[in-house]
């Protein structure tokens, strides 16, 4: 376990520029992952209760 440690303190602590780098990354990530998560729970959640679901029910085309 000192081993895997002291190589992530070396490779990412130990330089303030790439430990900031890493944390504004894997927030970023985070956050789309958590997003696209939420989003495809919250459509499955309400399929067929949503406006893009029953669209096509209430608009009509222009051509027709």
């Amino acid at each position: 376990m000192g081993a895997l440690a002291n190589a992530f303190y070396n490779s990412v602590v130990k330089r303030n520029s790439v430990y900031v780098t890493s944390i504004f990354a894997g927030a970023f990530a985070f956050g789309v992952g958590f997003d696209t998560a939420i989003t495809s729970f919250w459509d499955s959640w309400n399929k067929g209760k949503q406006w893009k679901d029953i669209r096509d029910k209430y608009v009509q085309d222009a051509d027709s």
